[in-house]
């Protein structure tokens, strides 16, 4: 079996995508990236103005072509297309709605603290916007981040996909994907 050197990890906000990406990159030695990163333009606070979706494309590409072994995580539905035919291997982790909402509110408070983010704080609107939205994952249509909208990408996929799901830690994670990496 060939070594897989080009990993996509994608699934709801909360799964675990950028953690578990992260602890592969280091474990397998590759380069990691996040989609965050390229949707994003860098502002303060974070995640307020998206990148055009040309300049996204354009970005990432440049990473991705710069290392021959990589591990992409999160979610790049429709606008990262284009990418499809560089994976060998995609990942999907799903967890239970519960855990990620629980997961998602400690981050909002981490990221921007916790008097910021309770009532009548400066990101209390911004903080039940996002988990509002990151709520409607399992239940969502193809018009939004979606379990129904990954359900159908992965579907198309030309390479493998595996499915970790369930409240797995990300050692059990990155356990199973070393299985399907053949690194030594």
């Amino acid at each position: 079996m060939p070594v897989i050197e080009k990993i996509h990890i994608l699934g709801a906000a909360g799964s675990g995508t950028t953690t578990l990406g992260r602890t592969l990159a280091v474990q397998l030695g590759y380069q990691h990236f996040d989609t965050d990163h390229y949707f994003w333009l860098p502002t303060k606070p974070p995640f307020q103005v998206k990148r055009d979706v040309q300049d996204r494309q354009q970005f990432l590409a440049k990473d991705l072509d710069s290392a021959d072994r990589w591990i992409l995580s999160g979610s790049l539905c429709g606008w990262g297309d284009i990418f499809i035919p560089k994976f060998e291997l995609v990942v999907y982790l799903w967890i239970p709605k519960d855990l990620r909402m629980e997961r998602l509110l400690k981050r909002e408070i981490q990221r921007y603290g916790a008097a910021a983010v309770k009532a009548n704080g400066k990101r209390h609107a911004a903080a039940n916007a996002f988990l509002e939205w990151a709520a409607g994952y399992d239940e969502g249509g193809l018009n939004m981040r979606s379990k129904m909208l990954h359900e159908q990408w992965l579907a198309a996929l030309p390479c493998k996909v595996l499915r970790l799901e369930g409240d797995l830690s990300v050692e059990e994670r990155a356990a199973a994907i070393h299985t399907c990496t053949n690194v030594p």
